[in-house]
Order: C-alpha cells, then structure tokens, then sequence
C-alpha cells in the first residue's frame, strides 16, 4: 500500500487524479517531486502497468531522484521481484527519451544506428567551420554561438522567432543546410535534433507514433513551463489520443524564454485540453514567511500569470537584509566578510550559503574576495576539460586508431586538421557505408568506393587510409615503446598543433589549447596501466577517461564550499542562506528586456532567486560597477521597490547593532580553533 498520509490535502488531490488531463501548478518549494513520485507509485498501486506510464523531465539529475524515490515507495519484497525488474516506469529526460525512440528507428529516415550525438562545444566546432566558409564580411559580423542559438530557436520555432528581419533569417537558412550536412556527414545529430527527428518519424512514420501511444498510456511532465514548440508537439502528439495527460510546472519560474521556453504552453492549456484539472500547491516547505511575502509582493506586479499564494508553517524569520555599496569589489568584500561571520560566529558551514548573480561576468571580484579570503567556493557552470575541443579531437584520434571502424570517432577527425576530405566526401563515404552495411573505414578502403570520387578527393582518400593504417600497425606492433613519444608525433606529423595555433586569434588562446593536449599527453603512460602492448595501455587509459568523466559528472557533492550560481542556473536548487548580488537597473532587469519586451520574465528570475533562500536572504546593488576595465554609474534594480519596505532592513543599520553574548562566545571559539 502506497502510504499518503504524508502528503497535504492538495498533493493527496493531484496524487489521486490518475485519469484525464491534469494541471499541477506548483509553487516553489511547495514538494512537486513527492507528488510526482508519489502518483506514480499510486498509479502502479492502483493496478496500471509501469510499462505504460512514462515521466518527463529536464535534467538527468531529476531523471535519477525520481527514480530513485519511486522505487522506495514499495516495499522491498516488490522492488526486488522479477516483474518489477522487468517492467518500470520510464522516467527520462526528453532527449533520453528521443534517442530511445530513435535508436529503434531512426535508419527509416536515412541515419545509421550508431549515431552520435554533438555536445554544445562540437556544434560550436561545426558552426565556426560554416562561418569560415561565408564571405568575410558576414562571417566576421556572425558570432558563433549567437548563431547557435537563432539556429536552435529557429529549428524549434521557426523563423518567426527572429523577428522576420530578412537578412537574418537568409543567413540562419543558410547557416543551417550548411551545419545539417556538417553533422549528416558525421552520422550525428545535435540535442534539438533529437526531438525534431522524433517527429519527423512520427509524421512520416504513423505506425512508430502508434507504438509509442499503446506504451506510453499515461504521460507527466515536469517543469512544463519550460517548454518549447517542438517538446509540446511531441507531447501532445503522445496523449491526444487516450488524454492522460499530467504537467507539473509554475508559470511564476518561466525564466528560460530565451532558449524557446514559451509560458502559454502551460497559461493556454485549456486550448489543448478543455476538460483539463487544476490543483494548485502553494504550502511552501522550503522558506520562511518573510521571504514568500516578499516573492508573492513582488510577482503579483506580472499581469500574465495564474495567480498562487505561497505559505509556509516555518515563522516569520529573519527580515530581508538590503545592502547598497560603493563598487563592486566593495559589494564582494563584504558578502565574504559576512559569510566568514556566519562560518565564525554562527557556526553556518560554507557549504549553506550561496552567492546568486545575473551574469558569470559578476563572479570575477567575488572569486577573487574569496581567494583572499581562503574560503572555498564551487563556481557552477565552469567548461569541463574533457569537453574542449581539442581534448575531444585528441581522443577520438586514439579511439579511431586503435579501432578504425569506430565510425563516430573517424568522422570526427576525418578532415582534422583539413585535408581535403570535405563534409560532402564524409557524407558520401556514409551513404556507402550504410548501402554496403559495413563501416566508414571499410568503405573507403574500398577501390571502388574510392573511384567514383575525382582525383584529387581520391587522393586524399588514400591519404587518410594510408595514416590511419600506419598508426594502427604502429600501436600494435612492438615499436611503439612510449605513448607520450608516439603521440606527440602523430600531432606534429599530422599538422594538429600547427592548425590549433592557427584556428585562435588570439595567439595565447591557441598556445592554451596546445598545452591543454600536452597536459593530458603526460598522463598516457600511467604507472598503473601495466598491460605489455601500447594498444592495450592506450585502451586502458580511455576506459579510464570514460569512468572518472563519468564520475566527475555524477558527483555532485563538493564537500563544504560556497556556492556560486547565476541566477538562471539555481532553479530546483535551495540553500538556507543567500546571497543576491549586482541588483541593478540594467543586469536585472536587463538592458535587452525593455527592447525584447520580457521585462516580466525579468521579474519571474528575480522570484526564482528570492525563493531558493530558506533561512535568511541578503540583497545587494551597487553605486559603480566595474565594465571594460571602467567604473560605470549604477542604478538600484527597480523590482527593488517592490518588495514590501517592512519586511526589508537596511544592510548599514543592521551592522552596527551590538554582538549578543553567544555570538561572541561562537566567534572567539571558532577562532581559536581555526587558529589550532
């Protein structure tokens, strides 16, 4: 029996509304993972199959707790019986569930099973070749990663979303076929082309949309003020048909417009679903009352919202502390100051506070007042290593010389650096690959493969196959002594170094990505590899690469370090004391929202970052801020005045109230104990 007395009487009604389409609205704090987990365990307690119901969500982390809290709502007895191994919920983000999908499927429209998909910084890759080939005057004004995301919202939206500027959209057109045979000539797609290739199969494929109706009989999905054109097509395309339908979402978080997130998706639902239930959570479980008067003053100014009402049974707590300072440096002194006294004198571990901004730009002085300081912080949000460009080319050179038929990693460094093997050779050689059935490297060591191609292209052809062949030999052969050696050769040989020197403009940004893969050279012959053949250590050491970034991407725990987040990058997360720096007229609201129009999606990312605090909550703005390396006059955000003024104090008051005796008594204890 799935215990539900633990819920309020407003999840216990979302929990028990199991047929037909359901609206959750679900206000911060307010438990809408329990309730998401505790309906679906409902629904398989009330004899529905776990093979037919299927949970959307946003992040693997998500995916993973859900999980997780799913299976710990039945008794052990029933997690461990063969049925229950056998048939589970699927509970998956949208694109894990696209790829599922498409693994099955996606040779009907033309792609191999093994395709691979692009992360942001090898779409980049690809965006950067195309803008290369444009003519130099629309290439120098493009700006690679702006172009990536016009692409990825014309891709889910359309060209409307560029404002129907002629010119602009000419050029994401174009930019587009260009990337699309880039990334067809790699058998990859990219993470927007996992959901519209979903749909595509479901257009021209009925029977494919049929299957997946008859599995997936009752569909949620979370965060669903999220979503965007493409993600509520396929969604709606799942459940128009049997209408069990349930989303979970608070239009007051919609802070992700930008990237194609549209709110009417969940403000218009009754469009899509007249019929539709609505049950709203607003018992907050997270914050005091003092921070949610304040969240629900300040979002009630947004006129197009469902309206809610947050409360909590926690108190009152502390009031709202409001600093205003000199500069920012000034700003970051003392928000460093004021977390050591916590640590100090409250005994309010590092790992509890919090230091929210707008942009990543703000982190520089606060990185460097905690340097000083020797506190430890955690910056979310930092470029992993291992997801550089010149560390991914690097190792799918290896993968693709010590296996030539890894098809994903041969594309890759089939024309890096340039050889003449051009994007549409690459897609020719996998149109053959897949017309033979074998791999790419098989296909172009085929003679006549290799002649239906011109001369020249042939040649180069050959070229590659001859390199590929050679370094394979190599590695398996008794000559290659020393790894480092053999691939520091391979990339002078090659031309790697010399064409990364030259893909930067910046000469110190090229000399960085060349140390980077020198970096990772030394690492090549570890000590603890003693297999006896090159090939055999070189493998050791990818399975080796692969478990620690795997390992580096689920450990989430930092040990006791401060945490610094933007403001859009904090939604689902809390902490019990936080920090809201460089509150200014210009950063928040951003200058472009009184252009774009999203002056309210301002103020929900303002409600966002309020609502992650739990205990206490400081706001900060400064007078000058530091831009270009120059001190610019600043203006408090006006969202400030919107906050009711008795639940706010003033930061410079508040600092000369006098020390209480067992605050003094903490201070000089942890002190002395930080001293040994």
């Amino acid at each position: 029996m799935v215990n539900l007395s633990l819920l309020n009487p407003q999840q216990r009604e979302a929990v028990e509304t199991i047929s037909g389409p359901v609206l959750i609205l679900a206000g911060a704090g307010t438990g809408k993972t329990r309730v998401i987990t505790h309906r679906i365990a409902w629904m398989i307690h009330r004899g529905i199959s776990p093979a037919n119901i299927l949970a959307v969500t946003f992040t693997n982390k998500a995916s993973r707790e859900m999980q997780e809290r799913v299976r710990s709502l039945f008794p052990k007895k029933r997690r461990d019986a063969k049925s229950e191994e056998t048939e589970r919920p699927t509970i998956s983000t949208f694109h894990s569930l696209c790829v599922r999908i498409l693994r099955q499927h996606i040779e009907r429209l033309g792609y191999k099973r093994n395709f691979v998909i692009y992360t942001e910084s090898e779409q980049l890759g690809a965006i950067k070749k195309v803008l290369s080939n444009l003519s130099a005057a629309a290439g120098e004004k493009a700006e690679p990663r702006a172009v990536l995301s016009m692409l990825s919202r014309f891709k889910n939206g359309g060209s409307s979303t560029l404002d129907s500027d002629p010119n602009l959209v000419a050029l994401v057109q174009h930019v587009r076929l260009k990337y699309e045979s880039a990334l067809r000539a790699c058998n990859a797609v990219d993470f927007d082309d996992l959901i519209l290739l979903t749909l595509k199969l479901f257009e021209e494929h009925p029977d494919a949309l049929e299957a997946c109706q008859q599995r997936f009989r009752y569909v949620m999905v979370d965060e669903y003020q999220d979503t965007n054109a493409a993600q509520f097509k396929l969604v709606h395309s799942l459940t128009k048909i049997h209408r069990n339908f349930c989303v979970v979402g608070d239009d007051d978080q919609s802070i992700y417009g930008w990237r194609g997130a549209e709110i009417k998706n969940l403000l218009d639902l009754e469009k899509h679903f007249p019929e539709v239930k609505i049950v709203k959570l607003e018992q907050n479980y997270r914050s005091t009352n003092t921070i949610l008067l304040a969240a629900n003053a300040l979002i009630k100014k947004n006129s197009r919202r469902r309206p809610k009402q947050l409360w909590s049974d926690k108190g009152h707590g502390r009031k709202i502390v409001l600093h205003a300072f000199k500069d920012d440096e000034e700003e970051a002194l003392t928000v460093v100051e004021e977390i050591e006294y916590n640590r100090l004198a409250r005994r309010i571990p590092w790992s509890e506070q919090a230091i929210l901004f707008r942009t990543n730009l703000q982190a520089r002085p606060i990185e460097n007042a905690l340097r000083k300081a020797g506190v430890r912080y955690h910056l979310i949000g930092g470029q992993s290593f291992f997801d550089r460009r010149e560390i991914k080319d690097f190792l799918s050179y290896l993968r693709a010389l010590l296996n030539p038929h890894d098809d994903i990693s041969l594309l890759r460094i089939a024309n890096v650096p340039p050889r003449g093997l051009s994007d549409l050779t690459m897609e020719r050689l996998l149109a053959a690959s897949q017309e033979r059935q074998c791999s790419v490297f098989t296909a172009l060591k085929n003679p006549l493969v290799q002649f239906s191609f011109q001369d020249k292209t042939r040649q180069a052809i050959v070229a590659f196959q001859v390199l590929i062949e050679h370094h394979h030999q190599l590695l398996h052969s008794e000559n290659v002594l020393n790894l480092n050696l053999w691939s520091e050769q391979l990339l002078q040989t090659t031309g790697y170094f010399e064409d990364l020197r030259h893909s930067e403009k910046d000469k110190e940004a090229g000399e960085n990505r060349v140390r980077n893969l020198k970096d990772l050279i030394a690492d090549l012959e570890d000590p603890n590899f003693y297999a006896p053949t090159p090939a055999e250590r070189l493998q050791q050491y990818l399975e080796d690469v692969t478990l620690d970034a795997e390992r580096a991407e689920d450990k989430e725990e930092k040990g006791d370090t401060v945490t610094l987040i933007t403001m859009h990058s904090c939604k689902g997360l809390e902490f019990p004391h936080v920090f809201v720096v460089g509150l200014e007229d210009g950063l928040l609201p951003h200058t472009r929202s009184k252009v774009e129009g999203t002056l309210e999606e301002e103020r929900r990312l303002f409600y966002v970052a309020i609502t992650r605090a739990m205990q206490s909550l400081m706001l900060t703005h400064c007078q000058s801020r530091r831009k270009y390396g120059q001190l610019m006059p600043c203006h408090p955000s006006p969202f400030l005045q919107e906050l009711p003024p008795e639940l706010v104090e003033d930061g410079e008051a508040r600092s000369k109230e006098p020390v209480t005796v067992d605050t003094g008594k903490n201070l000089f204890a942890n002190i002395r104990d930080s001293l040994g």
